[in-house]
């Protein structure tokens, strides 16, 4: 299928007003967004906790994880992210859901989803 590529603004929660602008591989196979430490650490994201995730060649590793604001196509949400390494911009799955967005396969971009409300 290719990768997709998407521009976002994120944001820490306590300095909307400072976003910055980046571009992220959609990964639904990542469960949470993943950015580089050293961005989240520049907005202002304050870790809040560690998390252990295993890697695609087995290996368990332990991240901090933290919360910031996202905007993909004018869609907003808060959204839970990994502090990563240096050059891993990832969109991932939950951060799809929480924005009501999908992978368009056959066009290669998002579009909105339908949301259910049972």
């Amino acid at each position: 299928m290719g990768f997709i590529r998407v521009r976002a603004k994120v944001w820490s929660v306590d300095r909307p007003s400072e976003p910055s602008e980046v571009e992220l591989v959609v990964d639904t196979g990542s469960v949470y967004t993943v950015l580089p430490a050293k961005l989240l650490n520049e907005l202002g994201v304050k870790p809040m906790g560690l998390r252990r995730f295993k890697l695609a060649d087995g290996r368990i590793i332990e991240r901090s994880v933290g919360v910031v604001g996202i905007e993909v196509q004018g869609i907003r949400a808060h959204t839970m992210v990994v502090f990563g390494d240096e050059g891993i911009y990832l969109l991932g799955a939950t951060t799809l859901e929480e924005l009501g967005l999908e992978v368009d396969p056959v066009n290669k971009t998002l579009r909105p989803t339908e949301l259910l409300l049972m």
